[in-house]
């Protein structure tokens, strides 16, 4: 129920929010149905960033209902947009060093092809950094030193290999400084925005990186990964003196653990641990911004947890923590280090904001990202560490309906992360808190081939997709069934990317087992998927090859792909996907909804023709979670909210099997 602890004339807000709640079966309503646009609509304010010298606070919120970039002074109430993108949200962005420009990513209707703008805060004027059609850039650094020049990466010369080049942020003059003519994936400069390190994927799915002492200088080898360790190793960041470089390293470990490399001009390298958990890899690093040397680091397996290196931050961290509720996370310091943006993230609440002023040991609270959500009833997410069939420990999140007593079976939704290289983490999260309140139990499951909890781990996903890993996920809905949590009759499967694989894979490879699936952006074939991977990712090509496998194998890849075994599927499917997507194509949804209609099998296809590897615009979320919601209620039997005009606010497409969603046909007009 809602937590009604507001004065008694703020109660007819909440109540306004509240909206009718349908069952398609019968459901026993304990906390009011909370409105879909209040878990996907924009939030009122996130990335909160803070200025060089620390004066500034930015952050994106709505600006026509278009996330942009807003600045408002430190301690002060004088909000203003300095962005104005009038379609597609604003989602990355940083201070140049200069303390005078915003720089921002922006790509076209989600085709990856990233462009860096830059904007002055005083006058407004956009210039776009990058302007060549079909090039993907990404920025490789800024620095405190170095006010108006950043590196950015481009694959302008060979849409294969990206080059670095340094622009100038004011002019917009560019020059190559670094030729990428080695196949090289990732760069990592020094303070003097110098090219340093290089890394790059072998044949077999190792990793070897080079090291240089400065840019006249030969390259020299700095580290070099078996297969076994390339998730878990990596070069991470030069010190600001040039001499010292941080590395996760996994090599004599199962997880992997912070070091500190001492390179000398003779081609030397000593190293010294700092951190390491036997659970967890490194997760984030905090680094002094005057001096680039680490002063925190985090440790991920089922929460987060923090060790601290320097003891001049000790006593500011038990501050915090006394402050905060949730987990503490370290958004943004400025130059001298003396003020922070500060995150606290709760499981069962909105992300809030502080300004941590470090002198004056004090943390002020600005704002949370999603206010409506305060004073509202959300559910808990539970950690639960589940046993494999094979005795994998895998650690999983589990929200409980909010709409049912706590001992009753509920139907539920298993919610499978992307990637697979990727996690799930404690938190809140959107889809859990929407499916609890709609009566659902969630479940989400870092399978084997999850990154974050050591070599081994990960490494036991490889070549074991629709294999090892969907056992994981099945050994997972079967503990929540044989615990009480779920209904064996009514249990979902509903992912995007590698998760809408997934689902795909659990309607075909255990076709009885789930009651219905959902698929967003998912790959339906392995083989058509890794021949049509974008151009840019030639570099990263053998870590495919390695991992899941190569194009070479077809009878293997038809062996791990669902649309080899459409002829299995008897339960209901819904596939939503973006028209621009570049990573999962839009025929990789195509060809199967083509399969499944020529043998007249349930299935419901929506396309947003101005998206791409995902919703990026609200309208286009709450239409897709709208059709979900009723599907859903239709096969599970939870609550559900009307569509209404969500679908037709979006780009939405209903390309296939509107009729077999209640509703969907007429909204759809």
């Amino acid at each position: 129920m809602l937590k009604f602890t507001l004065p008694i004339n703020r109660l007819p807000l909440i109540l306004a929010g509240l909206v009718t709640v349908a069952c398609t079966l019968p459901c026993t309503a304990q906390a009011p149905l909370i409105p879909r646009e209040v878990f996907f609509g924009n939030p009122a304010k996130s990335r909160v960033r803070l200025s060089p010298n620390g004066n500034t606070i930015s952050y994106l919120a709505p600006r026509n209902g278009v996330m942009n970039v807003w600045l408002r002074s430190a301690g002060g109430s004088d909000d203003r947009p300095i962005t104005e993108s009038a379609k597609r949200p604003i989602r990355t962005y940083l201070w140049a060093a200069n303390g005078k420009q915003i720089l921002y990513l922006q790509d076209n209707n989600g085709d990856e092809n990233h462009h860096v703008f830059a904007v002055n805060i005083d006058s407004g004027e956009t210039k776009d950094l990058t302007p060549y059609e079909g090039v993907k850039a990404w920025i490789v650094a800024t620095d405190p030193g170095q006010d108006d020049e950043i590196l950015v990466a481009l694959n302008k010369r060979t849409l294969q290999l990206h080059d670095v080049w340094k622009l100038n942020t004011r002019t917009g003059e560019a020059d190559m400084v670094f030729e990428n003519d080695g196949g090289y994936s990732n760069f990592i400069a020094d303070a003097n925005l110098d090219v340093r390190i290089v890394t790059r994927y072998r044949r077999d799915g190792g990793v070897e990186a080079f090291i240089r002492d400065e840019t006249t200088s030969p390259w020299y080898e700095l580290a070099r990964w078996a297969p076994q360790d390339a998730a878990t190793s990596q070069p991470l960041a030069f010190d600001r003196a040039g001499n010292t470089v941080y590395i996760m390293d996994s090599r004599n470990t199962d997880t992997g653990q912070l070091f500190a490399y001492a390179v000398s001009p003779k081609g030397e390298v000593s190293y010294e641990k700092l951190a390491g958990d036997r659970r967890a890899d490194v997760g984030n690093v905090v680094f002094d911004p005057m001096t680039g040397t680490p002063q925190a680091v985090s440790f991920e397996y089922d929460r987060t947890q923090w060790t601290i290196l320097d003891k001049g931050i000790a006593d500011d961290w038990k501050y915090l923590e006394s402050v905060t509720d949730g987990d503490v996370l370290i958004a943004a310091q400025n130059r001298d280090d003396s003020k922070w943006i500060v995150v606290d993230v709760r499981d069962d609440g909105p992300v809030e904001y502080y300004l941590f002023d470090r002198q004056a040991t004090e943390a002020r609270f600005l704002f949370s990202n999603r206010p409506e959500l305060e004073d509202l009833a959300l559910a808990p997410m539970e950690p639960v560490v589940i046993t494999s069939r094979d005795g994998l420990r895998l650690v999983s999140y589990l929200t409980r309906p909010t709409t049912s007593e706590s001992n009753a079976r509920a139907p539920m939704v298993l919610l499978v992360h992307g990637g697979p290289w990727g996690r799930d983490s404690w938190g809140y999260n959107p889809l859990h808190q929407w499916l609890a309140n709609r009566g659902y139990a969630v479940l989400s499951v870092n399978f084997r081939g999850s990154t974050g909890f050591g070599k081994a781990f990960v490494n036991a996903g490889d070549r074991e997709w629709a294999r090892a890993m969907h056992n994981d996920l099945i050994d997972a809905v079967n503990w929540a069934i044989e615990n009480g949590v779920a209904d064996a009759d009514r249990v979902a499967i509903m992912g995007g990317s590698y998760g809408g694989y997934a689902a795909l894979v659990g309607l075909t490879f255990t076709p009885e087992f789930f009651a219905a699936g959902v698929d967003i952006v998912g790959p339906s074939h392995i083989r058509t998927l890794l021949a049509s991977i974008p151009p840019h990712w030639e570099p990263v090509k053998a870590m495919f090859e390695a991992r899941v496998g190569r194009l070479d194998e077809e009878a293997y890849l038809d062996s791990i792909s669902p649309l080899s075994r459409v002829d299995a599927i008897q339960r209901p499917l819904l596939i939503g996907q973006g028209a621009n997507d570049p990573r999962v194509k839009e025929s990789e949804s195509r060809q199967i909804v083509d399969a499944m209609q020529q043998k007249n099998l349930p299935v419901t296809y929506v396309q947003f023709p101005d998206e791409g590897h995902g919703f990026a615009r609200p309208e286009n979320n709450m239409a897709f979670f709208a059709i979900t919601e009723v599907f859903l209620a239709e096969h599970l039997g939870g609550r559900m909210q009307p569509i209404g005009s969500d679908v037709r606010q979006s780009s939405a497409i209903v390309e296939a099997g509107g009729d077999l969603i209640p509703g969907l046909a007429d909204a759809a007009e």
